[in-house]
């Protein structure tokens, strides 16, 4: 049985060449176009947390990565999919998780909504890439000048309300205003990255056992992430202790 731990014979000799101490290092094609990620259940999170930071260095280094949308991968994909991250983001436009990272189809279970929160259905979702599909990292991701948390910091600075479900929507993101009004620098950005902290200890130590259990074992990690509009780097932190 193929698992986790088996990840250098999961990708030929190609891949496994690629690997340095342990760390999963991108596979590339003879055109230099990255090749498909191993299934999730040859991967530690440790790896899958290596994939994300190697496609986004490739990203700031501008170089045009082969997109897997091939008809042949289509049709595995067809059979079924194993992503290797859930990833929890906002809905901007700006901050698609792919192209930062140079994945294409099958590769991350992406939950996307404004201000990156985690409701019943969100969570209902990352439950399912996690059990079902046994994908060993979930990544909670916010980003520079979010709209969705700017929102939030004017409700609590300004009294501002918004029409229609905008509101209500920003709402949980509210803790984490507060949270951060205390903090030397900017609130909105302190804001950001206080919201992604809070759902990553929801997604922690706040919810079901499908969550809690592989976190316990160490087959899945959750941590957090800020995007960088500007650069286009994505910063890991709140990493578990183990992580590196």
């Amino acid at each position: 049985m193929t698992t986790r731990r088996s990840f250098i014979g999961g990708i030929g000799a190609a891949g496994a060449a690629s690997l340095v101490s342990g760390n999963a290092a991108l596979a590339q094609d003879s055109e230099g176009g990255l090749t498909p990620a191993p299934p999730a259940t040859d991967l530690t999170p440790q790896q899958a947390l290596d994939l994300l930071r190697e496609g986004n260095a490739a990203f700031l280094r501008g170089e045009q990565t082969r997109v897997l949308t091939s008809a042949q991968r289509r049709l595995d994909l067809a059979r079924g999919q194993s992503p290797f991250a859930a990833y929890v983001t906002c809905s901007d436009s700006r901050v698609p998780p792919e192209l930062l990272f140079g994945r294409g189809l099958g590769e991350l279970f992406i939950i996307r909504n404004a201000g990156n929160t985690v409701d019943t259905v969100a969570l209902g979702s990352i439950e399912y890439a996690v059990a079902q599909l046994q994908t060993p990292l979930v990544v909670v991701m916010g980003h520079e000048s979010c709209g969705a948390v700017d929102a939030a910091t004017k409700v609590v600075t300004e009294n501002a309300t918004f029409p229609g479900s905008i509101g209500p929507m920003v709402e949980p993101i509210i803790p984490a205003v507060l949270q951060a009004r205390g903090e030397p620098g900017d609130l909105l950005d302190n804001a950001v990255r206080a919201n992604v902290r809070r759902v990553v200890n929801q997604l922690r130590n706040n919810t079901d056992p499908l969550l809690l259990e592989p976190q316990r074992s160490g087959d899945l990690w959750v941590v957090g992430a800020y995007y960088h509009l500007d650069s286009g780097e994505v910063d890991f932190f709140d990493l578990p202790d183990d992580a590196h």
